[in-house]
């Protein structure tokens, strides 16, 4: 039934602010897979901001007051000085009712919430997931895997993936120097990883002319996202699109 409703109205509320309330109202009665199960209690669904498309087509920051552009409307900052991907979708903000949700399965051993968080990230990005010759996570580098043991973009990539019979390709890109973006200002970050990754020569067949989306768990600053973007491109691939399971903002 909620399924059936989900896409009844989604259909109907073409207009992106009033589409994405339809969605928070849908969402409040039906929540996204998996909330009954890991007993998400009300309170939290009702603070949740969940996004649909109605923020910079670039960036997929918010805009101020609700404000819609249309469809490719770019924000002041993407205009001045776009990022090397095209697209960027987000399922919600990150802020105080999302951020204990996504540390706890970021840092927490909390994969029992990958179910849930990926069909988040796959319903906010289906209309560039489906285009996609290759989905790919933004990959950790090996020390910092082994500390962790998972690679929370792959853990939201894979089931995307597999759900929307896409290729997934993880091992395409590399991280080949390990850095620390806590506590960074925008420059400091794009400093810190702007060599930081690489595409093995033997990868550079399989994304040559290829329509590729970047999957990750929070967009901050878009420095990492833009520095996998650039090395993807620089390696031949037609074009790169984001999906992340959320969009920092330091203001709306």
């Amino acid at each position: 039934m909620g399924a059936e409703v989900k896409a009844y109205l989604g259909e109907r509320l073409s207009f992106a602010p009033l589409r994405a309330l339809g969605a928070r109202l849908i969402d409040a009665v039906y929540p996204p897979a998996g909330s009954d199960a890991l007993g998400l209690e009300a309170a939290r669904w009702a603070r949740l901001h969940f996004l649909d498309n109605e923020g910079c087509e670039m960036c997929a920051r918010p805009f101020a007051d609700g404000l819609w552009l249309g469809v490719g409307g770019l924000c002041g900052s993407c205009t001045d000085k776009p990022f090397p991907f095209a697209r960027t979708r987000a399922a919600c903000l990150y802020d105080d009712a999302s951020r204990d949700l996504i540390l706890a399965f970021k840092h927490g051993d909390r994969l029992d919430l990958a179910p849930m968080l990926s069909r988040w990230l796959e319903r906010a990005g289906r209309g560039l997931l489906v285009e996609a010759d290759l989905i790919m996570p933004v990959p950790l580098h090996p020390s910092r895997l082994r500390q962790r043991r998972y690679n929370q973009a792959a853990e939201l990539a894979r089931p995307v993936a597999r759900r929307l019979n896409r290729v997934y390709a993880p091992d395409l890109l590399r991280r080949i120097k390990a850095t620390s973006q806590a506590g960074k200002g925008a420059e400091a970050r794009w400093r810190a990883v702007r060599d930081a990754f690489a595409a093995p020569e033997r990868a550079k067949a399989q994304i040559a002319g290829k329509r590729i989306v970047l999957v990750d768990d929070v967009f901050t600053t878009g420095a990492t996202l833009k520095a996998c973007a650039q090395t993807l491109l620089k390696a031949g691939a037609g074009a790169v699109d984001v999906c992340v399971l959320a969009r920092a903002v330091t203001a709306l």
